[in-house]
Parts: C-alpha cells; sequence; structure tokens
C-alpha cells in the first residue's frame, strides 16, 4: 500500500473542513415568511441597510436576521477594503473585538459547569498577585492621588458583571485608566503579563459598589487558562470552535485567509468621504499567531461563526448535536445580576440605561417598556468598538446580527443602523 504524505492528508483534512462549514446552518435564507416575518418588511429590511452602505455610513456590512431556526435574510453589501475595493462577502472576517466577551462568558460557565469555580469564590483564589489590591480613595489628578486597602475581595460574580472594580483604559483620566494606559497594559504579549500589570493598579471602587466596563473579561481568559491548563486559545478552539464548528474563529488571521480579512474605516471630514484606518503599530498584527489571547476583546470571526454561536445560545446551550452548556446554565447568563443599587456606568463610560442590566458577560433588557424597545423582555446583546453587534430576543425567539468595521468619526447625520434595523424586524414580525 502507498503511504499517503502528511501534505495530502493536511490538504484532505482542509477540504473536509471547510465542505463541512458550507454544509453547516446558516447555509441560506429560509424565507421571510417561513421565518415568520413578512416578505416585505424583510425586503425594507434588507433595503434600508444597502440604503446605509449606499450613503456611506458603513463601507459593507452582513447582516442575519434568524427566528425559530429559520434564517429569515442573510445578506451583504458594499466593500471589506476600502485599500482595494474588495468586496465584502459572506465569508468576510471581522474584528469583532468586545463580541469576543460573551464566548468567554460561556468558557467561563463551561468550568462553572464542572464544579471548577463558584460564584462567590474571591478572584485571587485563580490570581493570587490580586490578594492584596489597593483601592483608589481619591485623587487631583492621575499623578496626585490616595489609596485605601480592600475591605474584602472582588468575587468571581462580580468578575462576571464588571462590578469588581476594575479599570480598562479605554475611557476616563482617573490614575486608575491612566495606569493601564501607560502600562499598555491592552498591548500586553501574553495574559501572564497582562495580569502582573493589572495587580499593580489599583481598583476604581472597592468590589461591589460601582459598575465599570472592564478588563476583567481578559482575566476570565486567564482564569479558564489557569484553571483548563491548556492555553486559552486552545481551550476555545478545543471546547468550543470545533464542537461548533466555528473554523473560522481564533485571535489572528491565517495568511490563507487574509484576503477576506475587512479592514476598519472611518469618515474623512476633510475629504468628505470614507477612509481606512492606518493598522496600529503598538499591538500586534492580526497576522501574528502569537498576539494576545484577549477573552475581552481580541477574537476575529465571520458571520456564520457567530451566528452558529448565537443560535446556541438560542437553543439553551446546544447546536446540531454539540451540547456546550446546560439549558439552566444559559439562563444563569441571561439573567440580570445586578441589584440596582450599584452606581452603574453602563457600557463604554456613559450614564446607567433605564431597563437595562447586566448578566455574564452581556448586557439584558430587563424592562422593554422604560429602556424604550419593542424586544421582549430578557432580551440580551452586545457589541463590538467596530460596529458589529447582536441581540437575542428569548420571548420571540429571535436573534439579529449585523457585521461592519466602522470605527472613529461617522460621516454627519449618519443613520442608526442598529434601531432601524431593530425597528423594522418588530414591524415585520408576523405573529
Amino acid at each position: 500500500m502507498k503511504r499517503i504524505s502528511q501534505f495530502t492528508v493536511f490538504i484532505l483534512s482542509n477540504l473536509i473542513v471547510l465542505q463541512t462549514q458550507a454544509d453547516t446552518w446558516p447555509q441560506q435564507e429560509a424565507g421571510a415568511e417561513s421565518a415568520g416575518f413578512s416578505a416585505e418588511g424583510i425586503e425594507a429590511l434588507d433595503n434600508a441597510m444597502r440604503e446605509i452602505v449606499a450613503n456611506q455610513d458603513a463601507a459593507g456590512m452582513v447582516w442575519l436576521l434568524a427566528k425559530d431556526g429559520e434564517v429569515a435574510t442573510y445578506e451583504h453589501s458594499g466593500i471589506a477594503r476600502l485599500e482595494d475595493d474588495a468586496s465584502m462577502t459572506m465569508d468576510s472576517l471581522f474584528r469583532i473585538y468586545s463580541m469576543s466577551k460573551p464566548v468567554t462568558g460561556v468558557a467561563m460557565m463551561m468550568l462553572w459547569e464542572e464544579g471548577k469555580w463558584d460564584f462567590d469564590d474571591p478572584v485571587s483564589k485563580f490570581i493570587p498577585e490580586f490578594a492584596d489590591l489597593e483601592v483608589l480613595a481619591s485623587y487631583e489628578d492621575s499623578a496626585n492621588y490616595e489609596v485605601e486597602p480592600l475591605k474584602r475581595q472582588p468575587t468571581m460574580r462580580e468578575l462576571l458583571n464588571h462590578t469588581a472594580g476594575f479599570g480598562y483604559g479605554l475611557f476616563g483620566n482617573d490614575p486608575v485608566n491612566t495606569a493601564f494606559r501607560d502600562q499598555a497594559v491592552l498591548a500586553s504579549s501574553n495574559l501572564d503579563e497582562l495580569v502582573a500589570k493589572v495587580a499593580d493598579i489599583p481598583l476604581l471602587s472597592q468590589p461591589g459598589e460601582q459598575w465599570f466596563y472592564s478588563v476583567a473579561v481578559d482575566l476570565q481568559g486567564y482564569i479558564v487558562q489557569q484553571i483548563s491548563g491548556m492555553p486559552y486559545g486552545e481551550f476555545l478552539r478545543t471546547r468550543m470552535f470545533e464542537p461548533l464548528n466555528m473554523m473560522d474563529t481564533r485571535f489572528y488571521v491565517q495568511p490563507e485567509d487574509h484576503d477576506r480579512f475587512a479592514e476598519v474605516h472611518y469618515w474623512d471630514t476633510e475629504r468628505n468621504q470614507l477612509a481606512q484606518q492606518p493598522h496600529r503599530t503598538d499591538r500586534p498584527s492580526y497576522l501574528d499567531p502569537t498576539r494576545l489571547e484577549s477573552g475581552g476583546g481580541g477574537l476575529v470571526s465571520s458571520t456564520h461563526d457567530y451566528a452558529r454561536f448565537l443560535q446556541m445560545l438560542v437553543n439553551r446551550g446546544e447546536l446540531d448535536g454539540a451540547r456546550i452548556l446546560k439549558p439552566e446554565t444559559v439562563g444563569i447568563m441571561r439573567t440580570n445580576s445586578l441589584t440596582g443599587e450599584e452606581d452603574m456606568r453602563f457600557a463604554i463610560g456613559g450614564a446607567g440605561q433605564p431597563g437595562q442590566g447586566f448578566g455574564v458577560d452581556f448586557a439584558i433588557t430587563y424592562d422593554p417598556q422604560a429602556a424604550g424597545t419593542p424586544q421582549g423582555p430578557g432580551t440580551y446583546y452586545w457589541a463590538g468598538a467596530a460596529g458589529t453587534s447582536f441581540w437575542i430576543d428569548p420571548v420571540n425567539d429571535i436573534f439579529w446580527l449585523s457585521m461592519i468595521q466602522a470605527q472613529g468619526q461617522r460621516r454627519p447625520g449618519s443613520a442608526n443602523a442598529g434601531v432601524i434595523a431593530r425597528d423594522l424586524i418588530y414591524q415585520s414580525l408576523e405573529n
């Protein structure tokens, strides 16, 4: 018998993966009416998204709407890269930034189901470097401040809902967020280095007292790594991405996929047109497989892959025979864990929003009327810094996923794609 070369095996295995992915949900649209929407309503939705691209509110977009497991629309429009006018396609790859967070939340809950940690455990049980954290007490500026000792250790529950007190460095000129930027926490070469840097920075508040969007989810990725004994990316690949057939999702872009990678754009006010953002020189390239495995914002994914992740959540932890979480665990994730007593600084430093709370690594709309939305109670959602976004309405069994790459200045008078899509979706929903 002739021996098959390793190269041949490699090629065949990759062809099998590609074929398997092509044959997995979501493959194609079932149609608006089959999915429970009016045909006219979904046509209006698709036209509105195309108009957003035509008006240069986004260079390109891929969007998907599903109900009861049926795809009502799965479309794309525009271009992926301004530099070479590469078309946006169904298999374009996106920086999903903070949409990495719900993925990390699922990873954490997988280990919770295995009894590896408990909500009331101190974070220092898994990160001993945090045993002697200090807390910002007062400050005049970033160089003149006072600290105080912890009243108690932050818990895993608080780490999961951003009330542990950690900073992030994305906003604010207080000493904590300034230190995050000065020490380049988010540009750390690995999770060990990130943890060491965070250990030297005070908390913004005593644990449980305030809600601050934070580095907590990167710390969760480190904890997954410590508990499992596997590099975080390897844990995700073997325990989640392969079982869910999310073969485009990882912390870097493979060289053979570079042509599929969409670039980030912004509105150039001087030239009055969209422009492509230059690549950051202070961070490793997305082509670098050794770049930081940031559970809070480092993943690259496709619409196909992230839709499968969302449908797994819609199905309460299972997709195509792959059970990732128990139904009751998904229920915990999408339950508001805030008491209402926190001084909640919701999302990117903004004020607290009526009717909104937080579960495990995503936000919860527990009172749609107060929130001013037609979505059902318990709708959960999150977004990424470059404009990717999703929401899941468990009452109506709907999810919406929008994938774009836009950051920074927007066109004056630009449309709010998320609000437009949401309203058209519910207008077209047939009872």
